[in-house]
């Protein structure tokens, strides 16, 4: 029996609207995690036997709900799994419907996709397997796994050899919207843009990096607040490509921020990064890298939190934070 549903709102959906689409969930059942900024996992185990009614019918009557009480229409994908359910809810085309996939269905229904059909398979991972051949589901599940390792890597190879093939034994796990994470900076004495102050967002980079890793979490987006003599002050928000939680990703967004923001002389008081649209760690599909230089800083930022968690956190980090350290 089909038991995890998957529902995916209207791009650009206001948080508040989101947040009652979530109500409604909870009223299906109380096993609801929240998927920012649109989507979200519902377990459906108890609720088909409370409300008395299969899972396709429980998911066409929240559709009906949501346009009626909210103007919103939604997309749902019901499955054995969460891969089989966010597979099936993409397929559904807009504005809304349902879709749902029984166990049984599961190997010739995932078959025929387009190999980046399938949840959790990034564009990069996708051009890697067509590049040997594979261009649907069907083939990526024939594959032996350890070829697939070969081609994605270890970890990502296993899983996707394993999802292409409907297994997935994740849960969904109760998750409200989660909270936003945010550093700050304020100068003893007022700065100016150049080195201290840029040496002093790396520093909340790096912070920032830290906190998410350790919460679990990654951001989909950064919001920069300059405060300035006076109280004036200055803010802009910019998405990330991909949620991460990288000082790599985080660092090349806050610097964008810091350029548009076109400082000549203006007198700083206070910097704050903020990390906003906040997943967990666990949502954020793989891609495959082929940058051996990435790679390898993220191997050595893996290193550096566990020095950092022994150790203190100003123990170790970038050159140019303890320069402009005061």
């Amino acid at each position: 029996m089909s038991t995890v549903m998957h529902v995916r709102c209207p791009h650009e959906l206001p948080e508040e609207t989101y947040r009652q689409v979530l109500e409604m969930l909870a009223e299906l059942s109380p096993v609801v995690q929240a998927l920012p900024p649109t989507a979200a996992l519902v377990e459906l185990k108890g609720a088909l036997r409370y409300h008395g009614t299969d899972a396709r019918r429980l998911g066409e009557s929240l559709r009906v709900r949501t346009l009626s009480r909210l103007g919103v229409d939604v997309r749902i994908g019901v499955g054995p799994s969460i891969t089989v359910a966010a597979t099936a809810s993409a397929q559904v085309p807009e504005p809304g419907g349902v879709l749902a996939v029984e166990p049984d269905q599961v190997a010739a229904w995932l078959g025929p996709l387009p190999v980046d059909a399938l949840h959790g398979i990034g564009p990069r991972q996708a051009e890697a397997l067509r590049d040997y051949g594979i261009h649907c589901v069907g083939l990526l599940a024939a594959v032996p796994p350890a070829a697939v390792q070969r081609l994605l890597g270890g970890r990502a190879g296993r899983t996707a050899a394993d999802r292409a093939r409907g297994i997935d034994p994740r849960p969904v796990v109760p998750r409200a919207l989660p909270a936003t994470a945010t550093v700050s900076r304020t100068f003893s004495r007022h700065a100016i843009d150049g080195a201290e102050v840029r040496a002093a967002l790396l520093e909340l980079v790096v912070g920032l990096g830290r906190l998410l890793r350790r919460r679990g979490q990654a951001a989909r987006a950064l919001t920069l607040t300059l405060t300035f003599v006076g109280d004036g002050g200055w803010e802009r928000t910019r998405r990330l490509t991909e949620p991460s939680a990288h000082d790599d990703d985080l660092r090349l967004i806050a610097y964008q921020l810091m350029d548009a923001a076109g400082l000549q002389r203006g007198r700083l008081t206070a910097l704050a990064l903020k990390g906003e649209d906040l997943v967990g760690a666990d949502q954020v599909v793989e891609q495959l890298s082929l940058d051996d230089a990435r790679e390898a800083r993220l191997a050595v930022e893996a290193a550096v939190d566990r020095v950092r968690d022994r150790f203190g956190p100003d123990v170790i980090g970038p050159a140019a934070v303890f320069r402009h350290a005061s």
